[in-house]
């Protein structure tokens, strides 16, 4: 019968009940994918007419009250996106548009088409043909590599689909389903040509302050990332039993490289996008981010195997989401709770472990983007400051040769940001290398600037660990010193260089409404004095650089100016320790000694005020982002159509399914 559709003349003349027949047959995926990829230019012509039958039947059938046919079309339909786009790689949007329906009724069949599958997803059709539903969708937004090029996407706007995304997460069973699918559809169509047109999935998303619905998109974003860390989790536990860790204990770290592989968990950029979306875009989401789950383990398998899910690699399935359907969860006073928030810190604990791979690289950018977006939202540093509300964060470290592995049982219960800023001092430490990954340092301590300028501004008194983040940007400075011609060839260090220098210029000039005690900002100066050298060669190489012609002066020029209040900290203490060591005959002092120095000479210190350092430049996704994304979405899109490949969907289940009901 596919023959007589790629013959010349109407398959319908001899045989007036063809079309009904056809869609009462089993669906042969490869032969119609590669008969469509094999009709060269001519043939194209001669067909095309019985092409835009063939496709205005599928729709037609979708209408059908016998759901084998209405399986049987979507099935038919996927093959006709992705062979002819398979074809026509080089083809203009509209000859494509003019090969499957015909240019001059395209807006009326895209419209049937978009209704009908709007009215399945909607309806209480069987959730078999609503997860076929929302595959035929995956599978046409990613039909093209670059997403923005597919332009039978036009008629997906003009006829939206956002309304049957919203019922699918609003409804807890709906949602345990087909949430996933869901959710990545909606990423992806958010990005279609956002730079170039008004694209109403972006307006509509940014409006939506319906609880159940955003609750719901939480719930599943939370159980997908959830499910990564259990997965990595696991994958830990194994490599540290046995043989094999005693081994590595015997010998030291040199196979720590190896253990890494072992460890890589494939990447989820799909959730991490739509995460991204819904906070960037919705300020009602980030309420969402601070719903609580109690932390539950999902090995829950579901009772019944879903057969339109394909299998797909570690880290890209959707979770099982039995768990959320399950009202009775476990009243246990000792059980931890969490929240999506909590869930995504130890995600990006993991995926910004290790930088080198292109992907990871990428989570590891996007979670860093996220958490910026959340650093600026005054609602969610209310919460992540927030004193009653506080949580145990076990983040994963990366195993390095002068630290031993630390297990995570105790950890305090403390405000949220704190478990921020051990991600953003755990990340500084562990990423000073050869090939230094210069956003993210950037990212990192811009974050940790603008969680300072919350807590200057409300006067919140962290209690934290000061000290540990102080060491680790003393140390950075040291790394950017030790490898300046290195780093220069490729970055402007001195940006960083001024980022960092300006953290303690926040501390110095404001440390004493946001530090917890007085003994702290004691502690801030003991640091500096103790590692001026730092500082003291950070001044040499920048006036170095400043009072030379050459394409870095201006930059080297600011963290001159900068530096002034830590030189003044720097040159006026330290002839004073030095003078009471030897008045004393102490040859090393102790701390205690030094800070007792610090506070009797706090009288005679004259500092500079400097402006702008509670400033911030706020996020903004065009123009500075917008390439990122655009190779973001290309990835993303690339492993969505590996993976909703079609001819994996379980024909011979899906068709028992529909004959018994028939």
């Amino acid at each position: 019968m596919y023959d007589e559709i790629f013959a010349k003349e109407d398959p319908a003349k001899n045989n007036p009940r063809f079309w009904d027949e056809l869609f009462l047959m089993k669906v042969n995926l490869e032969y119609l994918e590669s008969k469509l990829e094999s009709v060269n230019g001519e043939e194209v012509q001669r067909i095309q007419d019985n092409i835009n039958s063939l496709f205005h039947h599928c729709v037609q059938a979708l209408g059908e009250e016998h759901q084998i046919k209405v399986v049987n079309a979507l099935q038919t339909l996927c093959a006709l996106f992705r062979g002819v786009h398979q074809k026509n790689k080089s083809a203009s949007g509209f000859d494509i548009i003019n090969m499957l329906m015909g240019f001059d009724k395209a807006e009326q069949r895209m419209k049937d088409l978009m209704e009908r599958l709007d009215s399945l997803l909607c309806g209480d059709s069987s959730e078999s043909l609503k997860s076929l539903c929302l595959k035929l969708l995956l599978c046409l937004v990613t039909v093209t590599d670059n997403i923005s090029q597919n332009t039978i996407l036009e008629y997906v706007m003009i006829n939206s689909i956002f309304e049957a995304i919203l019922q699918i997460l609003s409804d807890p069973s709906s949602r345990g389903q087909h949430g996933y699918d869901a959710v990545v559809l909606l990423a992806l169509l958010v990005n279609y040509r956002k730079y170039e047109s008004v694209n109403p999935y972006i307006v509509k998303l940014s409006i939506v302050d319906d609880e159940p619905t955003l609750d719901g998109m939480g719930v599943v974003l939370h159980q997908a990332l959830t499910e990564y860390n259990r997965q990595y989790k696991d994958k830990e536990e194994e490599n540290q039993g046995g043989f094999f860790s005693t081994l590595t204990s015997m010998v030291g770290s040199m196979f720590i490289a190896d253990v890494d592989e072992k460890l890589s968990v494939q990447t989820n950029e799909a959730i991490l996008l739509a995460l991204y979306e819904a906070v960037h875009l919705n300020r009602n989401f980030i309420t969402v981010l601070a719903q609580s789950h109690p932390e539950i383990d999902i090995t829950v398998t579901p009772t019944t195997p879903t057969p339109t899910t394909p299998t797909t690699p570690l880290g890209t399935t959707p979770p099982s989401l039995d768990v959320m359907n399950n009202p009775e969860l476990p009243l246990d006073p000792n059980l931890q709770t969490s929240n999506l928030l909590i869930t995504f810190l130890k995600y990006a604990s993991i995926v910004m472990q290790d930088t080198k791979d292109e992907h990871r690289l990428n989570s590891a950018r996007l979670c860093l983007i996220i958490l910026t977006c959340i650093a600026e939202d005054q609602y969610a540093d209310a919460f992540l400051h927030d004193d009653n509300i506080n949580f145990r964060v076990s983040l994963h470290k990366m195993p390095m040769r002068h630290r031993k592995k630390t297990p995570g049982k105790n950890i305090p219960s403390r405000p949220l940001v704190c478990a921020v800023l051990d991600l953003m001092v755990e990340f500084i430490v562990t990423h000073m290398m050869k090939e230094f990954p210069m956003d993210l340092y950037l990212r990192c301590v811009q974050i940790i600037h603008k969680l300072l300028c919350y807590q200057k501004k409300c006067r919140i008194r962290l209690h934290y660990t000061w000290r540990e983040l102080w060491s680790a940007v003393i140390n950075l400075l040291k790394f950017l010193l030790s490898n300046e011609t290195a780093l220069l060839a490729k970055h402007n260090i001195f940006h960083l260089a001024l980022l960092v220098v300006n953290l303690f210029n926040m501390f110095i000039t404001y440390g004493d409404t946001f530090l917890p005690t007085s003994n702290s900002y004691d502690e801030l100066y003991y640091e500096i004095v103790r590692m001026h050298q730092v500082f003291d060669n950070l001044y040499c190489m920048v006036l170095r650089v400043s009072t030379n012609t050459g394409q870095w002066k201006e930059a080297a020029s600011k963290v001159t100016h900068a530096l002034v209040n830590i030189r003044a900290i720097i040159n006026h203490f330290n002839p004073r320790i030095e003078s009471y060591a030897a008045v004393n005959h102490i040859s090393q002092l102790s701390e205690e000694q030094v800070l007792e120095v610090v506070r009797s000479n706090y009288d005679t210190l004259t500092l500079k005020l400097q402006d702008g350092l509670d400033q911030f430049e706020r996020y903004s996704e065009q123009p500075k982002e917008a390439a990122f994304f655009k190779e973001l979405v290309r990835s993303i899109s690339l492993n969505v159509r590996k993976n909703v490949s079609l001819n994996t969907l379980s024909q011979d289940v899906l068709l028992k399914e529909f004959s018994t009901i028939s």
